[in-house]
């Protein structure tokens, strides 16, 4: 293929039925640096662009039996095609257009003057130019497409790793505690490996759904919840957990806290809220203004608490959840007007 600029001679192909202005062409623009063969109808045109070699394509409108628009769609058609200049008389504007909207690079209205060759000619190397330019922007793009899907995939195994990693710390607490016959102890060994099965499920559900750096809330929740009602449910405190999510989308690093708030408050509800024996539900309730506030709530019927009260156990969980508020810029408030029980509210921006 030819480079413009004169250093090497640009090939174009002329398809028109008229051969004493294809010959006038010829001569006119291997004077200006350029090849140029003839075709006078569809088939011998498309049959020397086929062969190869043609930088450009310039169509005359009327040709013997049809027009170029009849013949264009074919060009434009054909993968890595040439840059085609379309030609037309001078009061076909309307042509023209039409000529643009079906692939055609530029346009030139026809005549046998000097004007006409000078304006073929500036048509011609600035097709030329954009299809260079075009060329260029679509192997940047497939190199930007390369690039991201091998740092997709470097970090879905990332992702992969650490959730592993995270289940075995998991299972590693979990055989201590067995181990372990202090039921302080027992119960804080206990505390952790919820704590690292909430971040381990963040990163069992990132790139769930093809999705990078945002987490579905609703089936987090739902997957979290789920592992919480198994985990603590027991004869001693046979709750219920009542799941009222709307979906939303958040990104990971208001995930993992979330994720440590809400396993916060539901232990402690399984933990404190009832008396041991005594069956109650612990419900979780997430909704999403119209401002962009997500608000979530985690209530329950039991007996509630002081909240000046000092805290019951160790007091590591009330830290967990002011810093994790804190890290989302989330509002964490106990309702005080909650009649029965507690009513824990957090509201942050998505």
């Amino acid at each position: 293929m030819g480079v413009s600029g004169g250093e090497t001679d640009i090939a174009i192909l002329y398809i028109d039925d008229d051969e004493a202005l294809g010959v006038l062409l010829r001569k006119n623009l291997a004077r200006r640096g350029f090849t140029v063969v003839n075709a006078l109808d569809r088939q011998s045109g498309l049959s020397k662009l086929a062969a190869g070699g043609v930088d450009v394509i310039v169509l005359d409108h009327y040709l013997l039996g049809e027009t170029g628009l009849d013949i264009l769609p074919a060009i434009v058609s054909l993968p890595d095609r040439p840059p085609v200049v379309y030609v037309t008389g001078a009061g076909d504007a309307s042509i023209a257009v039409e000529a643009l909207k079906r692939g055609a690079d530029d346009y030139v209205a026809k005549s046998v003057s000097t004007e006409f060759f000078d304006l073929l000619t500036a048509a011609v190397r600035q097709s030329l130019e954009r299809a260079r330019f075009r060329r260029e922007a679509a192997v940047a793009q497939e190199e930007i497409r390369k690039a991201r899907d091998r740092a997709e995939l470097l970090l879905r195994e990332v992702n992969h790793r650490v959730a592993n990693s995270l289940s075995l710390a998991a299972s590693l607490v979990r055989m201590q505690a067995s181990l372990i016959t202090d039921p302080v102890a027992l119960g804080a060994l206990q505390e952790t490996q919820v704590r690292i099965h909430a971040i381990g499920n963040v990163h069992r559900h990132l790139y769930a759904k093809n999705q990078i750096g945002v987490v579905d809330l609703d089936d987090y929740l739902e997957s979290l919840l789920s592992e919480l009602q198994s985990s603590m449910h027991d004869d001693t405190r046979p709750h219920t957990i009542i799941r009222l999510i709307e979906p939303a989308q958040l990104p990971t690093d208001k995930v993992v806290p979330l994720g440590l708030i809400v396993s916060e408050l539901v232990t402690n509800a399984f933990k404190y809220a009832y008396a041991n024996g005594n069956a109650g539900e612990i419900r979780v309730r997430v909704s999403r203004s119209s401002g962009d506030i997500i608000e979530l709530v985690v209530e329950d019927d039991g007996d509630g608490f002081d909240l000046d009260a000092p805290a019951k156990g160790t007091g590591l969980g009330t830290k967990i959840l002011g810093a994790m508020a804190a890290t989302m810029g989330a509002e964490l408030a106990y309702d005080r007007s909650f009649s029965t029980g507690t009513r824990a509210r957090i509201t942050f921006p998505i």
